[in-house]
C-alpha cells in the first residue's frame, strides 16, 4: 500500500513537472516567435489600410502561438468597406490577411450606403459619393425598398430620364426627384400603374412642356396635376411657342 502512494506521488510529481515545462516552453516558443510580418491581399480604393493597420495594431502585437485568429477576422470583417475577410497564420512569423472590398451602389439616407444587393455599410467617406443616386425609406427594409428603386429607374431610363433621388416615407408613400429637378408626387397605392400613365403622355407633351414642370403629382384616379417652374407660370401653353 505504501509503494502504491509512493508511486502515486512520483506520478504526480512528473505531471506536473511536465505540465511545468510543456508550460515554460510555450511560453519560451511565443516570446521566441514574434509576429513579424502582417500581409493584406486585396484591391483597396476605398478601405484606408492606415484604418487597417489601426485595427489590426492591438491584435498582432503578441506572439505567433498567441495571436487569436477569430478576433483578427472578426475585427476586419466589422470594418465598413470590408465585403469579405480570410485569415490565416503562416509559420513561422507571419498573419495573412485576404480582403475583399464592398462597392457603392446608391446612397441611404445622409449617412450610409447600400450594396447593389442592398446590404448597408457606413463608412466616414460618404461624403465622396454625391453623385450616386439617392434612396431613402424605412428602416431594416433597405433590400426592398433598393428593388423597388430599380423598377422605378428601369421604366425611367426607357423615356432616356434619369433619377437622381427615390424616397419611400414611413406611410410608404412614393416621391421621386429626376436630375432634371422635377418632383414626381406618387402617394401610396399603384405607384408603378401611375408613373406609367405620366409616362405615356410625354410624347404628346413634348421636351419644352417637361422641362417647364416643376412637380408633378400623380395622386389622382384619372390625371395628374403640374406646378410649373416660377419663370413659366406665365406662359400659355394653349398657344404655340415660338423660337427668339
Amino acid at each position: 500500500m505504501e509503494v502504491a502512494k509512493t508511486l502515486l506521488a512520483f506520478a504526480l510529481l512528473g505531471l506536473a513537472l511536465w505540465l511545468f515545462g510543456r508550460q515554460a516552453v510555450s511560453h519560451q516558443v511565443s516570446e521566441s516567435l514574434p509576429i513579424r510580418y502582417v500581409r493584406t491581399e486585396g484591391v483597396f480604393q476605398y478601405l484606408s489600410k492606415d484604418e487597417l493597420k489601426a485595427a489590426l495594431m492591438p491584435l498582432v502585437a503578441v506572439g505567433i502561438i498567441e495571436a487569436d485568429m477569430q478576433k483578427i477576422h472578426t475585427t476586419v470583417a466589422n470594418l465598413p468597406w470590408v465585403k469579405n475577410v480570410t485569415v490565416e497564420r503562416v509559420w513561422p512569423d507571419t498573419i495573412d490577411i485576404k480582403v475583399s472590398e464592398r462597392k457603392a451602389y446608391v446612397r441611404w439616407g445622409q449617412n450610409s450606403l447600400l450594396t447593389e444587393n442592398g446590404e448597408i455599410f457606413s463608412p466616414s467617406n460618404v461624403d465622396q459619393f454625391q453623385s450616386l443616386l439617392l434612396v431613402e425609406g424605412p428602416k431594416n427594409q433597405e433590400a426592398k425598398t433598393l428593388e423597388i428603386m430599380k423598377g422605378v429607374k428601369t421604366a425611367l431610363d426607357d423615356q432616356a430620364l434619369e433619377l437622381a433621388e427615390f424616397n419611400v416615407n414611413g406611410r410608404e408613400a412614393w416621391t421621386l426627384k429626376l436630375k432634371t429637378g422635377l418632383e414626381i408626387v406618387l402617394g401610396r397605392t399603384g405607384q408603378l400603374k401611375k408613373l406609367q400613365r405620366f409616362l405615356d403622355t410625354l410624347p404628346i407633351l413634348g421636351q419644352d412642356k417637361l422641362a417647364a414642370m416643376q412637380v408633378v403629382d400623380l395622386r389622382y384616379p384619372n390625371g395628374y396635376a403640374v406646378s410649373w417652374k416660377p419663370e413659366m407660370e406665365a406662359i400659355d401653353w394653349g398657344k404655340p411657342q415660338t423660337q427668339e
